[in-house]
C-alpha cells in the first residue's frame, strides 16, 4: 500500500473553504484536490471537485475523436458521486429534448444553451456517469467525486463571460444533442454498498461502512481506494479521509464500520464485484 500523491488545483469558480480534511492554504479559491494516477493505473485520475459558481458548459472527445481531431491526448469519459450539496444545488447533463448542431451553436453563441439543458437537483449520494459527447455543466454549491479517464482534453461551449477559451468548432464535432440515459444515473443510500459502474474504462464500487461484515475485504488486483466521511486501513496502514491510496493485489482492506463509505476504483476486466470478497471461511 502506498498514499497517492495530491495536486491542489485553484479555479476562478473554487471554494475558500474546503472540509477539514484537506489542509489548503488560507487564501487559496481551490476548486479541485487531484489524486495522482500510479504507474499501476495511469488511465484512470480520481479527483474532488468543490463549487462555488458554474462551470463553463462543456463536451469531451472519445478516444476515436480525439485522435481524429489531432489531439495528442486520449478523450475522456467520467462519474460523479455527490458527496456534498447546497440547497438548490444542480448539474446539467445532457439537453431536455433533441438538439441539432446548429441549434447548439447558436445557444452557446447567445448564452440560451443553459436552457436547453436538462438539470438535475442533487443530494449527496447521486451518481451519474458522463459519456464522451455529453454536453455538461456542474452547477454552484456542489462538492463531488469525479473519477475520469485521465486526460486533460475540455471543449468549453459556454462558460459565462469568463476571459478564457472557448473551443466552440471542435466541440460542436463531438457534442451530442440528446438527453442523458436514466440508466447512466442512480441515488444511492448512505448504507448501502453498490458498484456504480464496469466500464468501459474503469470499474467503481462503493462499500458503505455501516454495510460491512467484521472481516477485510480481499483484493486480487490493483485498487485506488478513496475514504469518503471514514478511515480505512490497508494492511493495518491507515488512510484517512482526504486521502486515496494504491491497494496492491492481495492486501487486505479494512473499513471503519461507521456512516461514509469508500470508493474502489479498478481496471475495468473483471468488473468490480468479481474481486471485492470476504475472506473464505
Amino acid at each position: 500500500m502506498r498514499l497517492l500523491g495530491k495536486k491542489i488545483v485553484e479555479k476562478p469558480w473554487g471554494k475558500n473553504v474546503l472540509p477539514p480534511q484537506f489542509d489548503v492554504p488560507a487564501g487559496k479559491r481551490v476548486g479541485e484536490v487531484w489524486f495522482e494516477p500510479p504507474p499501476e493505473l495511469p488511465d484512470i485520475l480520481v479527483k474532488y471537485i468543490f463549487t462555488s459558481e458554474k462551470l463553463s458548459v462543456q463536451v469531451h472527445p472519445s478516444d476515436e475523436q480525439a485522435k481524429a481531431l489531432g489531439e495528442s491526448d486520449r478523450g475522456k469519459e467520467e462519474c460523479w458521486l455527490v458527496i456534498d450539496a447546497e440547497p438548490g444545488a444542480t448539474l446539467g447533463i445532457g439537453f431536455k429534448e433533441a438538439v441539432d448542431s446548429g441549434t447548439i451553436r447558436r445557444a452557446a453563441l447567445d448564452g440560451t444553451i443553459e436552457d436547453l439543458m436538462q438539470w438535475f437537483p442533487v443530494k449527496p449520494g447521486d451518481f451519474f456517469y458522463i459519456p464522451a459527447g455529453t454536453v455538461h455543466a456542474i452547477g454552484a454549491g456542489v462538492s463531488l467525486v469525479e473519477i475520469q479517464q485521465n486526460s486533460d482534453i475540455t471543449y468549453r461551449l459556454y462558460d459565462y463571460g469568463r476571459p478564457r477559451e472557448l473551443h466552440l468548432e471542435r466541440g460542436l464535432q463531438v457534442a451530442k444533442g440528446v438527453a442523458h440515459r436514466s440508466n447512466l444515473r442512480q441515488s444511492i443510500e448512505t448504507s448501502e454498498s453498490v458498484q456504480l459502474t464496469d466500464g468501459p474504462f474503469f470499474s467503481v464500487a462503493v462499500v458503505a461502512g455501516q454495510a460491512v461484515d467484521d472481516g477485510p475485504l480481499h483484493l486480487d488486483r490493483s485498487t485506488l481506494v478513496i475514504p469518503v466521511g471514514l478511515d480505512v486501513t490497508i494492511d493495518d496502514c491507515r488512510v484517512g479521509q482526504g486521502q486515496g491510496a494504491l491497494a496492491g493485489k492481495g492486501e487486505e482492506l479494512r473499513i471503519a464500520k461507521a456512516a461514509g463509505a469508500c470508493l474502489l476504483v479498478q481496471h475495468v476486466a473483471p468488473p468490480v464485484s468479481s474481486v471485492v470478497s470476504a475472506p473464505p471461511r
